[in-house]
């Protein structure tokens, strides 16, 4: 464990004014009050939050921040209180300490719609006070440097959330060394035999031939020496994760993979970049396509470079990142660059970004209201790298990469997006799935009356796309759904001698704890809520009693009076169909259709076939049947195929888009069906409608029955 004034040491070489004194009493109160607590290696427990400050002075970070490093498990798992933190060290190191706290309660693993609200928590953080996500970050650092202590299962669980949230944080914080360290530490423990067989290929290749980077080094330091410009010159090999995800991306192996080499050259001043970026294009051949001046357009994170790749040495690919120290500074240390001291005072970095609106703009976009919509726009905007277009006007518009016109016109404006019909790129007409590049002038062409159309959602990348596009389409549906939702309701109501009153519907959604009738009739027409389950609501009794006929429990004769049954899913058989019962260990009999090709497997098992029938008489419409329907993408199918539906007496109980073209829709619809003749009327008048260009039954082999 780091002793206190070796800690100290380490805050004055960058920050001689720094408060030792509160230093040392930060170090003494957590070592009192993590006494007796051990880590899982049996080291002191105390040696973490110690190793943590350490990490933080590499980044030259406040004392408010080193301290609250010290400090930040002490709330959580010691007796220390907010108040006493408070009294003792001031409450801006309480606040960043309860703030820690938070976010190390945060399961940030766990189900899509805790995830989700998680990661709202974890971006309000940062908006208070980014330092907090700093100490999280080297926090996270350090245990997984000392990961191998923990059981397997807890080692693995803790490299995937690091994997998919700490280390792309870091990189879009700017902080590309965490990133790739956090990226390499997890891979360790996720894929240790893929690490290690890139390690063994790049020993294999340096014995073959030689150092090469020490080479490309010289052969760089040379030409720069040749054309007189002073420049520092650093060469590597690429991390292992970094070149096994370009294998994966490529579908690579790894002899014929290039650019696995990278080299930083750092200049004087900002005119010796592009000085150098002649050198080094007139020595070797610049590949086309990858050339990126974010000197001249930096990243939203404070990053400036010049990136290039060439063919060097024995025509290997080597990447070249070309930059001042201030930019260099800023690329090590990202957003945390604002914090950073030298001699005492907050170093005057040009490039440094104020975190506030660094926060501000990385989260704008993340509007979503639906908790998939938000997890997804997060990861978009945690792993996106930019791309630069410019107005009409000459204005720069910045995207993600994989960015298309339509996110552009989104990015200006959502009303822009929304009335988009096509695009220009650099004066042609374009498609509006095209991606965009560096560099490319885009207008976008509007009309009024044109609305969101719901492919775009395959077409943009951008959250903030991505969630106008829906809410569009939500509202656009809402009236329609309403519609058909009145008509599905009139169907199931008029099925038990009722009517559909606004009355009886405003009890319903009354009782179902919905807004209003309205409310309910878009859930009914959108199969959220089935139509039978409203009756049911007001008139349980009738519901019940016209489905008597058929004891919905045992509608199969053959069955002893000890045996349960369910229906495969594998065939989804209905009343009608001649059957046969499988018995299933743990699960009684699961009943199946005779052409299921699941039986054609069991042939030899002769012992677990059970002779079943169904019932005679009218059966319930319980029996869930999967259609898949291949409708045109024209304005209203939808809506029709579902009106068909409901005029069958049939309820749809889920329904599931597969397949988006332009001009078809490919969908699966769960309908509840009474038997097998119900099942032919509902498949005859999907068939007649012209908008439908094909159904059957989903039938599926392998899923489990």
């Amino acid at each position: 464990m780091i002793d206190v004034e070796d800690l100290v040491a380490l805050v004055h070489n960058y920050n001689p004014r720094a408060n030792a004194d509160l230093i040392r009493r930060a170090y003494a109160y957590g070592l009192r009050v993590h006494e007796g607590q051990f880590r899982h290696s049996g080291e002191p427990y105390f040696s973490h939050p110690v190793a943590v400050a350490a990490i933080l002075t590499e980044q030259q970070l406040d004392d408010a921040t080193i301290i609250t490093a010290l400090l930040h498990d002490t709330i959580e798992d010691t007796k220390a209180t907010y108040s006493e933190v408070a009294e003792l060290f001031g409450d801006e190191v309480a606040e960043l300490v309860d703030g820690v706290t938070k976010l190390t309660n945060l399961q940030l693993s766990s189900t899509q719609s805790k995830q989700a609200e998680n990661f709202r928590k974890l971006f309000m953080a940062m908006s208070k006070d980014l330092r907090v996500i700093l100490v999280k970050l080297a926090d996270r650092l350090h245990n997984m440097r000392t990961i191998k202590s923990m059981r397997p299962d807890k080692q693995a669980q803790k490299a995937r959330e690091t994997m998919e949230i700490f280390a792309p944080l870091a990189g879009r914080m700017g902080m590309q060394w965490m990133r790739e360290e956090l990226e390499d530490l997890g891979f360790r423990v996720l894929n240790p035999e893929a690490r290690n067989s890139i390690i063994r290929r790049f020993i294999t290749l340096q014995r073959e031939a030689g150092d090469v980077v020490y080479k490309i080094t010289a052969d760089i330091r040379t030409e720069l020496d040749r054309a007189e410009i002073e420049a520092d010159v650093y060469g590597r090999a690429k991390k292992p994760y970094s070149v096994w995800r370009k294998m994966q991306e490529k579908d690579l192996s790894f002899s014929r993979l290039s650019d696995i080499y990278g080299f930083r050259i750092i200049t004087q001043n900002e005119a010796d970049c592009y000085r150098v970026l002649g050198v080094i294009h007139q020595r070797w051949r610049a590949v086309p396509g990858r050339f990126k001046d974010y000197i001249s357009q930096p990243k939203t994170n404070g990053y400036r470079s010049i990136h290039t790749t060439v063919s060097g040495r024995d025509g290997k690919r080597v990447e070249v990142q070309i930059r001042t120290r201030q930019m260099h500074e800023v690329a090590e240390a990202g957003v945390a660059a604002h914090w950073s001291y030298r001699e005492g005072v907050r170093a005057n970095n040009p490039f440094a970004v104020d975190p506030a609106k660094w926060v501000l703009k990385l989260t704008e976009n993340l509007d979503a209201e639906d908790h998939d919509d938000f997890l997804e726009n997060v990861k978009l905007e945690m792993y996106t790298d930019q791309v630069f277009c410019f107005s009409p006007k000459g204005e720069v518009i910045q995207l993600p990469r994989g960015a298309t016109p339509l996110d552009y016109a989104y990015a200006i404006h959502t009303r822009i997006g929304n009335s988009t019909v096509s695009a220009k790129v650099d004066g042609i007409r374009v498609p509006l799935w095209t991606r965009l590049k560096n560099g490319q002038s885009v207008e976008i062409i509007t009309a009024e009356g044109q609305q969101p159309q719901a492919s775009w959602i395959e077409v943009v990348t951008t959250g903030r796309a991505k969630a106008a596009i829906r809410r569009s389409l939500r509202e656009e549906d809402r009236g329609r759904f309403v519609k058909l939702g009145r008509e599905l309701a009139r169907a199931a109501f008029e099925h038990v001698g009722r009517k559909a009153t606004d009355k009886a519907l405003r009890t319903a959604a009354k009782i179902m704890a919905l807004g209003d009738e309205s409310d309910l009739l878009a859930r009914i027409g959108s199969a959220e809520v089935p139509a039978r389950k409203v009756v049911a609501t007001l008139y349980p009794e009738l519901v019940q009693e016209s489905g008597d006929e058929v004891d919905a429990r045992r509608p199969v004769i053959g069955l002893s009076a000890d045996q349960s049954f369910q229906r495969g899913s594998c065939c989804q058989p209905v009343p009608g169909e001649r059957i046969v019962g499988i018995t299933y260990r743990g699960k009684g009999v699961v009943v199946h259709a005779i052409d299921c090709p699941v039986l054609a497997k069991l042939e030899e098992e002769p012992e677990r076939w059970v002779d079943l029938n169904w019932q005679p008489g009218r059966h319930a419409a319980v029996n869930t049947v999967s259609l898949d329907l291949t409708i045109s993408n024209d304005a209203g199918v939808l809506g029709r195929i579902c009106t068909l539906i409901g005029q069958q007496k049939a309820n749809i109980s889920d329904m599931q888009f597969v397949d988006r073209k332009p001009d078809f829709f490919r969908l699966l619809v769960d309908v509840d069906v009474r038997d097998v003749e119900h099942l032919h009327m509902i498949m005859t008048a999907l068939e007649a409608e012209t908008d439908v260009a094909e159904v059957g039954r989903k039938r599926d082999p392998q899923r489990k029955p």
